[in-house]
């Protein structure tokens, strides 16, 4: 799937008003989702996106008593790099929020017509491994049967 075919869908399951509010939605979904879960799970996700996606999913170490940049001021709170956050939807939401300028519930949205578009863009197996690696409340947000990708 190329860029801005899934930029598209995005914008038209999500009901977004332009590309921009897409690439929004997108990046703030795929940030969060690499801060969630393993880092080779992300890395693996990033090399079946489109290339320009890739870098929402890349995940840099903080250093130990930073009290600058993002992660000072997001929801939730950090773990070690590598290994996922374990954090619910709650966090999820607010962070995808955050990062988006958006209310929680837009958030919600945005993030499950992600979902369904990476569901179109990700093989079977890498969905799967995506499941299993989030809490059942953030992976209600994911689609429940297989996404077609046009």
């Amino acid at each position: 799937m190329q860029h801005h075919e899934f930029l598209a869908l995005v914008q038209e399951r999500a009901s977004l008003p332009d590309r921009g509010a897409a690439e929004r939605a997108v990046r703030s979904t795929l940030e969060t989702v690499a801060e969630r879960v393993p880092s080779g799970l992300a890395r693996h996700i990033a090399a079946q996106l489109p290339h320009e996606l890739a870098g929402h999913l890349a995940r840099e170490p903080q250093q130990a008593g930073s009290s600058t940049g993002p992660s000072a001021e997001r929801p939730g709170e950090a773990a070690p790099p590598g290994d996922g956050e374990r954090f619910d939807l709650t966090v999820f939401a607010a962070r995808v929020a955050w990062r988006g300028g958006v209310s929680e519930q837009a958030a919600l949205q945005e993030a499950a017509a992600v979902f369904e578009v990476m569901d179109a863009a990700l093989a079977p197996e890498l969905m799967e491994r995506l499941s299993h690696s989030l809490p059942h409340d953030i992976r209600e947000l994911l689609p429940t049967t297989r996404a077609e990708d046009a």
